[in-house]
């Protein structure tokens, strides 16, 4: 038998990529974090139109440049960084952006700061590249959110990185803009990055989303097309940070994968520049969600926070069997301990799913599960 290495051994398949497998086809699923919304259309015509087109090559290793200047104008208007086409490179999804962060500046011996409850990915990556994980506590007293005092006493001569995600993936927390920029500054004394996992910025109900790239020097910021605009299977996304640390992440890019889809890259440049009315329908939609799963669960006693944003949240479910029990009555969720220790004694539920449903998964749990 032919052994994997000893860093691969240290990881475990994603428990939520078990949800895609889901084989009841009456299960309503509350655990897979993908929107359930369609693809806008000017997106579909632009991707077709380019395969028709046979604009099916390769592109530059950094993606096309007509899309890297329309993300150039995104950062600015949206985010108010400066940047440039060079700084920028387009990945297959924000997952191969994050990987390839890891992979360029990581290695044994260096800590990375994550939160915990955390993306399952942040820690996987780590190891992977043989760093070591320094989790920091995200409390349910503080919604959630990684306070800037909290990361400054983890901080040690070994500190490589913080992994920064607002809104959160599992807990649906939106930081506050004076930890935000507590931290950058942190980066800049100390000489770590920041890893700033942006993929849900605009999934933000009455808040705003701040960036810490407007803070420091020492930040990659990833994002990505998935959420936004529904297009998570067509794997684009894309990162920015300043010259030096761009051209050591690109060597990795470059022998992994090369570039990115170039029809999803035309269907992302559509997307900046088109329409936007589906992304704030959308929204709106989230929100309503939210407000009805957060009510459902308080009212059978599962205390809830209110979710500022992504589409998901993260009740204090105690019991143990919960999820399983769950799933025999046909709502599949999450169990909270797969993103951190912290995550243990709650469950994820995603509200990517229509109101109908949810309103119909809130009503089989309360029948089956609560007073079953």
């Amino acid at each position: 038998m032919i052994n994997p290495t000893s860093r691969i051994k240290s990881i475990e398949l994603s428990q939520i990529r078990k949800m895609f497998e889901v084989t009841n086809p009456d299960a309503i699923n509350l655990g897979i974090g993908e929107p359930d919304f369609n693809v806008p259309e000017n997106i579909k015509k632009a991707m077709k139109e380019s395969i028709d087109k046979n604009e099916t090559h390769y592109t530059s290793n950094k993606g096309i440049i007509e899309l890297r200047e329309e993300i150039v104008k995104k950062f600015k208007n949206d985010n108010g960084i400066k940047t440039n086409p060079d700084n920028i490179i387009v990945t297959a999804g924000a997952s191969e952006a994050l990987f390839i962060c890891a992979q360029a500046f990581i290695e044994k011996g260096d800590e990375v700061i994550l939160p915990n409850p955390g993306f399952l990915s942040y820690e996987a990556c780590v190891k992977i590249a043989e760093g070591t994980v320094v989790p920091i506590d995200c409390k349910m007293e503080n919604e959630f959110k990684l306070k800037a005092e909290d990361v400054s006493e983890k901080i040690t001569k070994d500190t490589k990185a913080i992994v920064l995600n607002s809104p959160s993936n599992p807990t649906g927390a939106v930081m506050e803009k004076e930890d935000i920029k507590a931290i950058a500054d942190l980066s800049m004394d100390n000489d770590f990055l920041i890893i700033s996992d942006e993929i849900y910025e605009k999934i933000i109900y009455d808040k705003k989303h701040y960036s810490p790239a407007n803070y420091s020097d020492n930040v990659i910021t990833l994002n990505g097309f998935s959420k936004t605009y529904a297009m998570t299977g067509l794997r684009i996304g894309y990162l920015n940070a300043n010259e030096n640390i761009t051209e050591e992440l690109l060597k990795v890019h470059q022998y992994n994968i090369a570039c990115a889809s170039t029809t999803s890259q035309k269907g992302a440049y559509e997307a900046l520049t088109g329409p936007q009315d589906a992304v704030e329908k959308m929204i709106s939609e989230f929100k309503n969600r939210r407000n009805l799963i957060v009510s459902r669960l308080n009212g059978m006693g599962y205390e809830t926070v209110n979710a500022e944003g992504a589409f998901y949240v993260f009740p204090k479910i105690e019991d143990e069997d919960f999820v399983v029990k769950a799933a025999k009555a046909g709502v599949i969720t999450v169990p909270g301990a797969a993103f951190g220790s912290n995550g243990q004694g709650h469950v994820r539920m995603s509200y990517a799913n229509s109101y109908e449903n949810i309103e119909k998964a809130m009503n089989i749990l309360e029948e089956r599960v609560v007073n079953g």
